[in-house]
């Protein structure tokens, strides 16, 4: 299984299981920062830092800030990113067409197999969306 938001960044023990369960899979990261670093991030709905594309790193779906250089696990189903160590903003992330696809041809590899991004994609593959 590829890793995804919604299956890593979870509450800490000590709330409810389902504590974050009312928000977006592109939030998970900000709560599970703010409760790792304690303290607020303000987001920007209207703040919007760029496009950039996802890919999957050791069976986990990433994305890069190029502002900062730094990462997170992000999510086919809530395709941006706020970056919570500069805030640039939100960045639109480009996912391939066919997820489920390229999920299924990783599955059963090794996790340090488990790679994938848009400059692999072959004419005839699942390619990009848009």
């Amino acid at each position: 299984m590829i890793v995804r938001s919604e299956t890593f960044y979870f509450p800490p023990p000590y709330l409810e299981p389902d504590a974050w369960a009312a928000e977006p899979p592109a939030m998970l990261v900000v709560r599970w920062y703010e409760e790792r670093a304690g303290r607020r991030i303000r987001t920007d709905p209207a703040a919007v830092a760029g496009e950039q594309g996802a890919q999957i790193n050791h069976g986990r779906w990433v994305a890069d800030c190029t502002a900062c250089g730094s990462a997170q696990i992000v999510t086919p189903t809530d395709p941006r990113m706020w970056c919570v160590e500069c805030g640039t903003g939100w960045w639109q992330l480009r996912f391939p067409t066919d997820v489920a696809a390229i999920e299924a041809a990783l599955d059963g590899l090794p996790v340090a197999a488990q790679n994938w991004s848009e400059a692999e994609t072959a004419p005839g593959q699942p390619g990009l969306e848009g």
